[in-house]
């Protein structure tokens, strides 16, 4: 995740640039100097400030290329800080993918499982996503609940909500019982809005080009799986 320094630096939220940094290229050395001197002090005042330390909900969503690559990023961060992490897929499942390979290495402190059988428009059954969405659930919920997991990645579940296959009170209820210090993230475009609303940290990729819409380029190991 972005550090304090990150999030207090002269870029906004959204990644652009600021006003004053389209002006800095006009500054002389000393008045650029002073300027970020300035914001320098300004950053380390802030970051003086954020001193609270809890446990997050992280939502990725949004039509965007992205949401579970980036949520694998703080599971290897989590994994390099010794923690233990359980992955839960709630609609992968019927393709192996590669992550799941190179994971296999932190067996010792990764749990992985990819409890569906692939997209809806292949299942074509209803009831049996159903039943899938509801074993990962139950499976997620003894990971959420177990103070032992640091971090535990919830990926498309997202998909089922928006789909139906589970309430998402029951869902908000689950995360509830989370132990104060154990994060978890959860990712999938349609992220429905009581969701949104209860999470810490929520991100939308948006979807500007993409190889396969414009181009007819096919899904490539290494960037799609």
């Amino acid at each position: 995740m972005e550090s304090n320094a990150d999030l207090v630096s002269g870029e906004n939220l959204s990644g652009g640039e600021t006003g004053g940094d389209r002006l800095s290229s006009s500054l002389s050395d000393s008045q650029y100097q002073q300027k970020m001197q300035r914001r320098k002090e300004v950053q380390e005042q802030r970051v003086a400030l954020a001193s609270v330390e809890k446990g997050l909900i992280v939502v990725n969503t949004g039509n965007g290329k992205g949401k579970t690559t980036a949520a694998l990023g703080m599971v290897l961060r989590s994994l390099g800080h010794g923690f233990r992490v359980a992955i839960v897929q709630f609609i992968k499942g019927a393709w192996e993918p590669a992550e799941k390979e190179i994971l296999s290495h932190f067996s010792d402190r990764l749990e992985f499982h990819a409890m569906g059988e692939g997209f809806t428009w292949e299942t074509q059954d209803r009831d049996r996503d159903i039943q899938k969405a509801r074993q990962a659930w139950e499976k997620a919920l003894s990971f959420i609940t177990n103070p032992d997991y640091k971090l535990v990645l919830l990926d498309e579940i997202n998909v089922a909500l928006k789909l139906g296959y589970l309430p998402v009170e029951e869902v908000l209820a689950g995360l509830e019982q989370k132990p104060e210090a154990s994060h978890v993230i959860l990712t999938g475009r349609g992220a429905p809005a009581p969701l949104i609303e209860r999470a810490d940290l929520v991100t939308e990729m948006t979807l500007i080009k993409h190889p396969f819409r414009e181009q007819g380029v096919k899904a490539q190991p290494g960037i799609e799986y």
